[in-house]
């Protein structure tokens, strides 16, 4: 779990430092798309504020996890959720879209592998 988290804490931070800084750049790259509002600008950089939080979550989790793991599930799934339907639904089509729905995947894949492998009565504690 720790290397799940650590991984996961440098993806979602370095993403949410692109979306406050270059929010168009971001969305550009993955969905293909302007952010022609400042309204939409604004919420970008809002989501992006979310994911550095996301990520130092993550990293001052990493050595008691679980309960996180479980929230970073939900939060991959959603992502995947919403992605395929931009992809699908919306017909947007950025560069980076379909790679970041196979991320979002294989970190919900690994999310559930770690809980899996790791029962609750049997997580570990650092002092």
């Amino acid at each position: 779990m720790k290397l799940l988290l650590a991984i996961t804490a440098a993806i979602e931070a370095a993403t949410g430092l692109g979306l406050l800084v270059a929010p168009g750049v971001v969305v550009r790259v993955l969905l293909g798309a302007t952010l022609d509002a400042p309204a939409a600008v604004t919420v970008a950089r809002i989501a992006g504020a979310a994911l550095i939080t996301l990520g130092a979550a993550c990293w001052l989790s990493r050595d008691n996890g679980r309960a996180l793991v479980v929230a970073m599930l939900f939060y991959n799934v959603s992502a995947i959720a919403v992605l395929t339907h931009a992809a699908l639904g919306l017909a947007l089509s950025g560069i980076g879209l379909w790679p970041a729905i196979g991320l979002h995947t294989a970190l919900a894949c690994w999310c559930a592998a770690a809980l899996k492998s790791t029962p609750f009565h049997q997580q570990t504690t650092n002092p």
